[in-house]
């Protein structure tokens, strides 16, 4: 997720970031400010996504980038490695089926390594 978002910037700093790209950064931004100001801030409408959760063995969250939009993007985080800290695992769209198994299909970063 590190290694995205510093492509981003650097493309958005050098002038060469594409349309969709830009919109990707302005978004992943704006929603990374508030999440870092308040993680249950309203508009981010943050919650625990259950089966990733199961899946990874520690509480995984779901904030909004956007909404009401075909394949909104969301990002996922966790809380760690250390007692303040957010993680960010992952960004993808939302999962089009709302079925069991629909969280199956997304791709997160590698967990990092949590204080004991």
């Amino acid at each position: 997720m590190l290694q995205l978002w510093s492509d981003l910037s650097q493309k958005y700093a050098a002038g060469t970031i594409s349309k969709k790209e830009s919109t990707l950064y302005t978004k992943w931004g704006k929603a990374l400010r508030l999440l870092s100001q308040d993680p249950l801030y309203p508009s981010l409408h943050t919650h625990e996504i259950e089966p990733l959760t199961r899946r990874y063995g520690v509480k995984v969250w779901q904030s909004y980038l956007e909404n009401n939009t075909s394949r909104a993007m969301r990002m996922y985080w966790v809380y760690g490695p250390s007692r303040k800290d957010i993680t960010i695992i992952g960004l993808e769209p939302h999962p089009e089926d709302k079925k069991n198994g629909a969280y199956d299909k997304i791709s997160l970063s590698d967990m990092p390594t949590f204080d004991e």
